[in-house]
C-alpha cells in the first residue's frame, strides 16, 4: 500500500486559465504490522513549464518566475509522470494532498486512473476540531510530529516542503483513524469549525442559531457550509 501525497504550484486558481509550475510528493507505506512510516525512495520535486505567463502575485507566494520554468517538462507530462500509472512498483494505491480538491483539478481521475484521495483538511477538521487552525503549516507546529525536519519543511508555499509537511499530518490522522474513515470524511464535504461570514463569524457551528443554518441552507453557499449547516441541524433533531 502506496499513498503519495501531493502539492501543486501554480499560475492561479482553476483551470482552463491557470496550470502547475511545480509539482512535489512524498510517500508514506504500510509496513506489515499495519505501521505507516515515509517510504526510503518515494519523494520528489520537479519545476514544470505551465505553458504561460506566472503573474506576479503567484510569483509572491512561491517565488516561481517565468524564467525558472521556460525549459522545464511541460505541466500535462509532468503530472503523468507523477502519477506513474505505467509502473506496479512504484504506482500510488491512493493519492493524498491538502485540501485535495484543489490539486485534483489538475491530478484529474483520467491522470491518476480513478484512483482514491485523501484529503488531510478535510481529515483535520473531524479529528481536531479544537485546533487553532487547519492549514497544513499551523497543523504542524501545533501537533509538532516526531521526526518532521524543520530544514526540509522550510520553504513553505513550493511544492516538494509543502509535501513532505503533509505527510507528516497524514501519518499523524493515520494513528487515530483508519484508512477507510479518512477515505470516507475525504469523500465528504468538509465539516467546518468555525463560521467564517456574516453575524456569526468567529463562532463555533454548534453555537449557531438553528433559524440562521435553516437561512444558510436557503442561499447559494459553499458546498461545506451547507453540509456543515445540514449536519448540525440533524444533530439537533436527533437530541429532542
Amino acid at each position: 500500500m502506496l499513498i503519495r501525497i501531493v502539492d501543486i504550484e501554480t499560475t492561479g486558481l482553476a483551470p482552463p486559465d491557470a496550470a502547475p509550475c511545480e509539482i512535489g510528493w512524498r510517500d508514506i507505506t504500510e509496513t506489515r504490522g499495519g505501521v505507516w512510516s515515509l517510504d526510503d525512495f518515494g519523494a520528489g520535486e520537479m519545476l514544470c513549464n505551465p505553458s504561460r505567463p506566472i503573474p506576479p502575485e503567484l510569483s509572491a507566494i512561491h517565488h516561481i518566475v517565468d524564467e525558472d520554468v521556460a525549459e522545464a517538462i511541460f505541466w500535462p507530462a509532468a503530472l503523468a509522470r507523477v502519477a506513474q500509472r505505467d509502473s506496479e512498483m512504484f504506482s500510488p494505491t491512493i493519492f493524498a494532498a491538502h485540501s485535495a480538491k484543489f490539486e485534483r483539478q489538475w491530478l484529474t481521475d483520467e491522470v491518476t486512473g480513478g484512483k482514491p484521495w485523501i484529503c488531510t483538511y478535510k481529515c483535520a477538521l473531524r479529528l481536531w476540531p479544537d485546533a487553532p487552525s487547519h492549514s497544513n503549516q499551523a497543523l504542524r507546529y501545533w501537533l509538532k510530529p516526531e521526526g518532521l525536519d524543520r530544514a526540509v519543511a522550510a520553504l513553505s508555499h513550493r511544492a516538494f516542503p509543502d509535501a513532505y509537511v503533509t505527510a507528516f499530518v497524514l501519518l499523524e490522522q493515520l494513528k487515530l483513524a483508519t484508512l477507510g474513515q479518512l477515505l470516507e470524511w475525504s469523500g465528504k464535504p468538509g465539516l467546518l469549525t468555525k463560521v467564517r461570514f456574516g453575524k456569526h463569524e468567529g463562532k463555533r457551528w454548534s453555537e449557531v442559531p438553528s433559524d440562521y443554518l435553516d437561512w444558510c441552507l436557503r442561499q447559494d453557499m459553499d458546498e461545506d457550509v451547507l453540509f456543515t449547516a445540514r449536519h448540525q441541524l440533524e444533530q439537533r433533531r436527533m437530541l429532542r
